[in-house]
Protein backbone atom coordinates (compact mmCIF):
# COMPACT_ATOMS: atom_id res chain seq x y z
CA UNK A 1 0.00 0.00 0.00
CA UNK A 2 1.74 3.46 -0.86
CA UNK A 3 1.07 5.75 2.38
CA UNK A 4 3.85 8.61 3.03
CA UNK A 5 5.10 8.10 6.61
CA UNK A 6 7.51 10.83 8.13
CA UNK A 7 8.65 8.25 10.97
CA UNK A 8 10.60 10.95 12.74
CA UNK A 9 9.34 13.70 13.87
CA UNK A 10 9.72 15.63 17.66
CA UNK A 11 6.43 17.49 19.18
CA UNK A 12 7.22 20.86 20.75
CA UNK A 13 6.50 21.22 24.79
CA UNK A 14 4.16 23.96 24.50
CA UNK A 15 0.57 23.14 23.14
CA UNK A 16 0.21 27.23 22.67
CA UNK A 17 2.30 29.85 20.46
CA UNK A 18 4.77 31.36 22.74
CA UNK A 19 7.62 33.75 22.47
CA UNK A 20 10.50 33.50 24.41
CA UNK A 21 11.94 36.20 26.13
CA UNK A 22 15.59 34.67 26.09
CA UNK A 23 15.95 32.57 23.01
CA UNK A 24 17.70 29.17 23.09
CA UNK A 25 18.58 28.64 19.22
CA UNK A 26 19.04 24.69 18.53
CA UNK A 27 21.36 24.74 15.23
CA UNK A 28 21.78 21.23 13.69
CA UNK A 29 20.99 22.29 10.38
CA UNK A 30 23.61 25.49 9.27
CA UNK A 31 21.68 28.78 8.70
CA UNK A 32 18.44 27.32 10.24
CA UNK A 33 18.25 27.92 13.95
CA UNK A 34 14.87 27.06 15.41
CA UNK A 35 13.97 28.55 18.36
CA UNK A 36 12.51 25.41 20.22
CA UNK A 37 10.40 27.28 22.95
CA UNK A 38 8.61 29.39 21.04
CA UNK A 39 7.34 26.21 18.87
CA UNK A 40 3.89 24.92 19.69
CA UNK A 41 1.42 21.86 19.01
CA UNK A 42 -0.22 23.63 16.41
CA UNK A 43 3.17 24.06 14.27
CA UNK A 44 3.87 20.29 14.32
CA UNK A 45 0.26 19.96 13.00
CA UNK A 46 0.78 22.05 10.02
CA UNK A 47 4.03 20.91 8.91
CA UNK A 48 2.58 17.35 8.94
CA UNK A 49 0.47 18.79 6.09
CA UNK A 50 2.15 16.81 3.18
CA UNK A 51 1.74 13.36 4.60
CA UNK A 52 -0.74 10.55 5.67
CA UNK A 53 0.85 9.66 8.60
CA UNK A 54 3.50 10.39 11.30
CA UNK A 55 5.15 9.25 13.55
CA UNK A 56 5.37 12.06 17.11
CA UNK A 57 8.15 11.56 19.87
CA UNK A 58 8.81 14.16 22.43
CA UNK A 59 11.23 16.36 22.23
CA UNK A 60 13.21 15.27 25.67
CA UNK A 61 15.13 12.71 25.95
CA UNK A 62 13.45 10.70 28.25
CA UNK A 63 13.84 11.32 31.71
CA UNK A 64 10.66 13.54 31.80
CA UNK A 65 7.33 11.39 31.95
CA UNK A 66 5.54 14.52 31.03
CA UNK A 67 6.53 14.24 27.82
CA UNK A 68 5.15 10.73 27.32
CA UNK A 69 1.90 12.42 28.61
CA UNK A 70 1.80 15.54 25.90
CA UNK A 71 2.55 13.12 23.40
CA UNK A 72 -0.62 10.57 23.84
CA UNK A 73 -2.95 13.75 24.51
CA UNK A 74 -1.81 15.25 21.30
CA UNK A 75 -2.52 12.14 19.27
CA UNK A 76 -5.93 11.92 21.13
CA UNK A 77 -6.24 16.07 19.63
CA UNK A 78 -5.09 15.82 16.53
CA UNK A 79 -6.85 12.51 15.18
CA UNK A 80 -5.66 9.42 13.34
CA UNK A 81 -2.74 10.86 10.92
CA UNK A 82 -0.39 11.05 14.47
CA UNK A 83 1.61 7.19 16.21
CA UNK A 84 2.76 8.37 19.39
CA UNK A 85 5.81 6.81 20.37
CA UNK A 86 7.44 7.10 24.63
CA UNK A 87 10.81 8.23 25.55
CA UNK A 88 12.27 6.83 28.55
CA UNK A 89 15.72 6.61 30.07
CA UNK A 90 16.88 2.92 30.32
CA UNK A 91 19.02 4.34 33.56
CA UNK A 92 15.88 4.87 35.38
CA UNK A 93 14.84 2.83 38.47
CA UNK A 94 11.20 2.20 36.61
CA UNK A 95 11.98 2.43 33.15
CA UNK A 96 10.07 -0.89 32.61
CA UNK A 97 6.98 0.58 34.45
CA UNK A 98 6.96 3.52 32.55
CA UNK A 99 6.85 1.41 29.21
CA UNK A 100 4.03 -0.74 30.74
CA UNK A 101 2.29 2.23 31.48
CA UNK A 102 2.75 4.34 28.38
CA UNK A 103 1.27 1.09 26.37
CA UNK A 104 -1.43 0.24 28.70
CA UNK A 105 -2.61 3.85 29.87
CA UNK A 106 -1.81 6.05 26.94
CA UNK A 107 -1.61 3.57 24.20
CA UNK A 108 1.58 5.07 22.07
CA UNK A 109 3.11 2.40 19.85
CA UNK A 110 6.55 2.28 19.97
CA UNK A 111 9.98 3.80 21.88
CA UNK A 112 12.26 6.65 20.87
CA UNK A 113 15.70 5.90 22.60
CA UNK A 114 19.33 8.11 22.47
CA UNK A 115 22.31 6.36 23.86
CA UNK A 116 24.21 9.29 23.56
CA UNK A 117 21.97 11.73 24.89
CA UNK A 118 20.79 9.35 27.53
CA UNK A 119 24.37 8.22 28.32
CA UNK A 120 24.15 4.72 28.20
CA UNK A 121 25.52 1.72 26.12
CA UNK A 122 23.15 0.39 24.05
CA UNK A 123 24.09 -2.79 24.95
CA UNK A 124 24.01 -2.18 28.94
CA UNK A 125 21.71 -4.98 31.02
CA UNK A 126 20.04 -2.09 31.97
CA UNK A 127 19.19 -1.16 28.04
CA UNK A 128 18.38 -4.98 27.04
CA UNK A 129 15.77 -5.42 29.48
CA UNK A 130 13.84 -2.18 27.52
CA UNK A 131 14.34 -4.62 24.25
CA UNK A 132 12.73 -7.43 25.95
CA UNK A 133 9.89 -5.15 27.03
CA UNK A 134 9.63 -3.99 23.45
CA UNK A 135 10.05 -7.57 22.23
CA UNK A 136 7.03 -8.44 24.78
CA UNK A 137 4.44 -5.91 23.90
CA UNK A 138 5.05 -5.51 19.72
CA UNK A 139 6.91 -2.39 19.90
CA UNK A 140 9.68 -0.98 17.47
CA UNK A 141 12.19 1.09 18.15
CA UNK A 142 13.97 4.38 16.72
CA UNK A 143 17.63 4.83 18.07
CA UNK A 144 19.53 8.44 17.84
CA UNK A 145 22.88 7.20 15.92
CA UNK A 146 25.53 9.45 14.43
CA UNK A 147 26.39 12.75 15.20
CA UNK A 148 25.31 14.83 18.21
CA UNK A 149 25.91 18.50 18.98
CA UNK A 150 25.91 17.94 22.27
CA UNK A 151 29.32 18.22 23.96
CA UNK A 152 29.21 15.50 26.45
CA UNK A 153 26.77 13.28 24.94
CA UNK A 154 29.26 10.27 24.62
CA UNK A 155 29.74 9.21 20.85
CA UNK A 156 30.71 5.84 21.27
CA UNK A 157 27.23 5.38 21.95
CA UNK A 158 26.50 6.61 19.42
CA UNK A 159 27.61 4.49 16.29
CA UNK A 160 25.95 2.53 14.31
CA UNK A 161 27.70 -0.66 14.35
CA UNK A 162 27.19 -0.57 18.46
CA UNK A 163 23.45 -2.02 17.86
CA UNK A 164 24.55 -5.62 15.43
CA UNK A 165 24.90 -7.43 19.18
CA UNK A 166 21.36 -6.26 19.70
CA UNK A 167 20.05 -7.09 16.41
CA UNK A 168 21.46 -10.25 17.24
CA UNK A 169 20.24 -10.76 20.78
CA UNK A 170 16.68 -9.47 19.78
CA UNK A 171 16.16 -10.66 16.31
CA UNK A 172 11.98 -9.66 16.74
CA UNK A 173 12.81 -6.40 17.86
CA UNK A 174 12.03 -3.83 14.45
CA UNK A 175 14.45 -1.26 15.10
CA UNK A 176 15.34 2.05 13.11
CA UNK A 177 18.83 3.59 13.11
CA UNK A 178 18.12 7.15 12.87
CA UNK A 179 19.64 9.79 10.11
CA UNK A 180 21.49 7.15 8.59
CA UNK A 181 23.89 6.74 11.64
CA UNK A 182 25.70 9.81 9.81
CA UNK A 183 28.76 10.20 9.34
CA UNK A 184 28.61 6.38 9.62
CA UNK A 185 26.38 5.98 6.58
CA UNK A 186 28.41 3.21 5.04
CA UNK A 187 28.35 1.20 8.78
CA UNK A 188 24.79 1.21 8.73
CA UNK A 189 24.15 -0.02 4.88
CA UNK A 190 25.76 -3.00 6.00
CA UNK A 191 24.21 -2.82 9.06
CA UNK A 192 20.57 -2.80 7.78
CA UNK A 193 22.12 -5.55 5.33
CA UNK A 194 22.89 -8.15 7.19
CA UNK A 195 19.90 -7.97 9.63
CA UNK A 196 16.46 -8.01 8.33
CA UNK A 197 15.15 -6.59 11.43
CA UNK A 198 17.17 -3.44 11.28
CA UNK A 199 16.08 -0.17 9.20
CA UNK A 200 17.25 3.21 9.07
CA UNK A 201 15.39 6.66 8.02
CA UNK A 202 16.84 9.65 5.93
CA UNK A 203 15.92 12.11 8.53
CA UNK A 204 17.89 15.13 8.64
CA UNK A 205 20.35 14.15 5.86
CA UNK A 206 19.35 16.44 2.70
CA UNK A 207 21.03 19.37 3.46
CA UNK A 208 23.92 18.38 3.36
CA UNK A 209 23.65 17.10 -0.16
CA UNK A 210 27.06 15.59 -1.45
CA UNK A 211 26.93 12.97 1.93
CA UNK A 212 23.12 12.73 1.07
CA UNK A 213 23.59 12.07 -2.75
CA UNK A 214 26.81 9.35 -1.65
CA UNK A 215 24.25 7.86 0.77
CA UNK A 216 21.44 7.04 -1.44
CA UNK A 217 24.53 6.01 -4.10
CA UNK A 218 26.13 3.07 -1.82
CA UNK A 219 22.17 2.46 -0.47
CA UNK A 220 21.54 1.61 -4.34
CA UNK A 221 24.57 -0.42 -4.81
CA UNK A 222 24.49 -2.25 -1.87
CA UNK A 223 20.40 -2.72 -3.09
CA UNK A 224 19.36 -1.48 0.20
CA UNK A 225 17.09 1.21 -0.65
CA UNK A 226 13.55 -0.97 0.57
CA UNK A 227 15.68 -0.49 3.96
CA UNK A 228 14.93 3.07 3.97
CA UNK A 229 12.47 4.88 6.02
CA UNK A 230 10.97 8.59 5.13
CA UNK A 231 11.83 11.24 8.05
CA UNK A 232 12.30 14.40 8.45
CA UNK A 233 13.61 15.55 12.06
CA UNK A 234 10.72 17.83 12.36
CA UNK A 235 11.13 21.15 13.53
CA UNK A 236 14.86 20.41 12.05
CA UNK A 237 13.30 20.16 8.48
CA UNK A 238 9.75 19.46 7.17
CA UNK A 239 8.39 16.69 5.29
CA UNK A 240 7.69 18.65 2.22
CA UNK A 241 11.31 19.84 1.91
CA UNK A 242 12.49 16.12 2.61
CA UNK A 243 10.52 15.37 -0.38
CA UNK A 244 11.48 17.79 -2.60
CA UNK A 245 15.18 17.41 -1.98
CA UNK A 246 14.71 13.83 -2.41
CA UNK A 247 13.16 14.11 -5.40
CA UNK A 248 16.09 16.96 -6.69
CA UNK A 249 19.01 14.81 -5.32
CA UNK A 250 20.29 14.20 -9.16
CA UNK A 251 20.50 17.41 -9.97
CA UNK A 252 23.90 17.17 -7.60
CA UNK A 253 25.60 15.18 -10.68
CA UNK A 254 23.98 16.53 -13.69
CA UNK A 255 25.86 17.04 -16.34
CA UNK A 256 28.56 14.12 -14.92
CA UNK A 257 29.20 10.57 -15.73
CA UNK A 258 28.68 10.25 -12.16
CA UNK A 259 25.81 7.04 -10.72
CA UNK A 260 21.64 8.24 -10.70
CA UNK A 261 19.46 7.15 -8.08
CA UNK A 262 16.94 5.30 -10.00
CA UNK A 263 13.67 7.66 -9.48
CA UNK A 264 11.38 5.03 -8.76
CA UNK A 265 13.06 4.16 -5.71
CA UNK A 266 12.77 7.37 -5.01
CA UNK A 267 9.31 7.32 -5.02
CA UNK A 268 8.76 3.97 -2.98
CA UNK A 269 11.56 5.26 -0.31
CA UNK A 270 8.39 8.40 -0.23
CA UNK A 271 5.50 6.07 -0.30
CA UNK A 272 6.60 3.26 2.01
CA UNK A 273 4.51 2.57 4.56
CA UNK A 274 6.72 2.19 7.11
CA UNK A 275 3.81 1.39 9.83
CA UNK A 276 3.03 -1.95 8.34
CA UNK A 277 7.21 -2.64 8.06
CA UNK A 278 7.58 -1.55 11.55
CA UNK A 279 3.95 -3.79 13.13
CA UNK A 280 2.62 -0.53 14.22
CA UNK A 281 -1.82 -0.51 13.37
CA UNK A 282 -2.44 2.85 12.46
Amino acid sequence: MRMIVDVHTHLPRNRQPAKSEKPKYYTARPGHPIDMDALCWDDHYKAMRNVDRAIVFGLSFGRDKHENDNVAEYVRMYGGKFIGFLTVDPNGEDALEEVERCVNELKLKGIKLGPAYQNFHPYSERACAIYSKAVDLGLPIIFHMGATPGKYDPMEYSYPLILEKVAIAFPDLKMVVAHMGHPWIPDTIILIRKHPNVYADISALFYRPWQFYNALVLANEYDQMHKLLLGSDWPVTTPEETINNLRRINLIVEGTNLPRIPERKIEEIINRDALEILGISP
